[in-house]
């Protein structure tokens, strides 16, 4: 299917089907969502004989009859980092300075053990019990040991907990756990180059300068426009730092 609306027709419907059964189940849209991808895009579909046939998708299927219910296209993929990034920033927004100063040796206290408990203990699992390779055993506890900010405070909003002094130190626990999770993959596999050097230096010099940059938009321009120029110039950040990112091999979501 080449059709770019009956392919974005299908992800939303996939969408409508999350939200239905979070109303009914009472569970976060965020997890339904994600159970319901995964089961979507693990399922193949196809005629013989005009008969429907239903297999997994990857499994031991003949290609040729069955084919994927979803198929990940490059705009897809760009606004899925692009929903996880603005999430992200969201989230990053929601952070009281206040509280955050206040609980800031719990948020680490915590972020850090969510980290490196369940890294240490799935590397050496995976290494010494399973027999993996070194790098696959790496790999496992790094995937099985970080959390996702935007899955957690798309969950807290969903709750209320966004505005409570508890949820703001969970959500900065968990950017400690990602920033574990960037630190581990960075020594780890990073691939150093030029282009990582100038993300690191614009992205540190982006992160002090834009407080006052931000403000100073919305104090001169943005309290009474139309046009919001201060939510274009926010967008216009995350994509030029994603851009770099990206280019110095690593994740977009990232800054």
């Amino acid at each position: 299917m080449n059709n770019i609306w009956f392919i974005a027709a299908i992800w939303m419907g996939l969408a409508l089907v999350g939200s239905l059964i979070s109303i009914w189940t009472g569970i976060s849209v965020a997890l339904i969502e994600i159970l319901v991808g995964v089961v979507a895009g693990n399922i193949a579909l196809g005629f013989e004989g005009g008969t429907l046939q239903i297999g997994i998708a990857g499994g031991n299927i003949d290609a040729g009859q069955l084919h994927h219910v979803l198929q990940s296209t490059e705009w897809t993929n760009f606004l899925a980092m692009l929903g996880a990034g603005v999430l992200t920033f969201l989230a990053g927004a929601e952070i009281d300075p206040h509280s955050l100063r206040a609980n800031w040796r719990a948020s680490v206290l915590i972020g850090v053990l969510s980290f490196a408990i369940p890294f240490g203990v799935v590397w050496f699992a995976a290494q010494f019990v399973f027999g993996w390779s070194l790098h696959q055993a790496q790999i496992a506890g790094i995937a099985l040991s970080t959390t996702s900010v935007a899955v957690v405070y798309a969950v807290m909003i969903e709750g209320g907990l966004s505005d409570t002094a508890m949820g703001k130190m969970i959500l900065a626990a968990c950017f400690i756990t990602d920033l574990g999770t960037v630190v581990a993959l960075g020594g780890l596999f990073a691939n150093f180059n030029v282009w990582l050097l100038v993300f690191v230096a614009v992205t540190v010099f982006v992160l002090w300068f834009m407080p006052r940059w931000t403000q100073s938009i919305i104090t001169q321009l943005g309290a009474t426009r139309v046009s919001e120029p201060e939510v274009k110039f926010i967008f216009f950040v995350l994509f030029f730092l994603g851009g770099l990112a990206t280019t110095a091999k690593s994740e977009a979501v990232l800054p």
